[in-house]
């Protein structure tokens, strides 16, 4: 039997005369096959559209810079600008799966999720405890989220009389 790509969860695919022998002697009937598809270890399906989570290197992150990104029809470059934060979504038009009754070929949307590195040498830190040093004082322009969000927490308090 060969399926089509683009079936999805729950389709049917009718094999002609591929079923019991009909009654006193008749031809054989249909056979349906009802489709479930395995889940995948990258992405996850929406309809037409494929969704993936991609591991950034934090300093990918802050100064910008391509990586490889799998599709189904093999791995594209993925322009990731300088500033990107964690959960920021990349819609690659084209590169998701094609309807098996027709219609256009839906999107990957690639989140990606900015990995904090381990397993540092002392070196290392003293590098990262320098660069926390030099932005120091101006957090604000280098950290909008956590400055946006402390924020928050201030005025959160100030209306609770806190």
């Amino acid at each position: 039997m060969k399926v089509p790509p683009g079936v999805d969860v729950g389709d049917r695919i009718r094999l002609a005369g591929e079923g019991e022998a009909g009654e006193n002697g008749g031809p054989p009937g249909d056979l349906y096959v009802q489709i479930n598809v395995k889940p995948h270890p990258i992405f996850t399906r929406d309809e037409a559209n494929l969704f993936c989570e991609v591991p950034i290197p934090f300093t990918t992150a802050a100064l910008g810079g391509e990586l490889e990104v799998p599709t189904l029809d093999g791995k594209v470059m993925l322009k990731i600008p300088d500033g990107t934060q964690t959960g920021r979504m990349f819609r690659m038009r084209g590169k998701g799966v094609k309807p098996v009754r027709g219609g256009p070929v839906g999107d990957l949307i690639c989140r990606v999720v900015v990995e904090t590195p381990v397993k540092l040498t002392e070196q290392q830190k003293d590098m990262l405890r320098e660069f926390e040093q030099s932005i120091s004082s101006s957090r604000s322009k280098h950290s909008p989220n956590a400055t946006g969000w402390l924020d928050g927490v201030k005025k959160f308090f100030e209306g609770m009389g806190f």
